[in-house]
């Protein structure tokens, strides 16, 4: 299975005993939510917006044995998408800087689609 990274970072992923499983660079590649924001009243002179996400930008059409790991936004703005994960839980040192995630979050049809891909390998 190939793993491309379409986030603009590196991403460590830890397994569940802390250790690193794997490290992935960006691919140079970005996928992105666009979203509108909209005023919709005010609080005490302060303007209360909300945030539509829009459409995806940079994702690329599925293919067999390929998974797209990209942002949270981007991954729930398709949620029908098996092909798409996304970091873990955020791990932080002791000084609070971020050191890898916790594996990786997918959206409901995963299982199905992970025994395609692995299939496909």
């Amino acid at each position: 299975m190939k793993i491309i990274n379409l986030t603009p970072h590196a991403v460590r992923v830890l397994r569940p005993d802390g250790e690193l499983a794997f490290a992935i660079s960006p691919s140079g590649a970005v996928a992105r939510v666009t979203t509108d924001t909209l005023p919709i009243g005010t609080v005490a002179g302060a303007v209360v917006s909300v945030t539509i996400p829009g459409r995806v930008a940079g994702l690329p059409d599925a293919t067999l044995g390929t998974v797209l790991l990209v942002s949270l936004a981007v991954r729930a703005a398709v949620p029908t998408r098996a092909d798409v994960l996304s970091p873990g839980e955020l791990v932080r040192d002791a000084a609070g800087q971020p050191i890898g995630c916790r594996g990786l979050a997918a959206n409901p049809g995963w299982l199905g689609g992970h025994h395609m891909l692995e299939g496909a390998a």
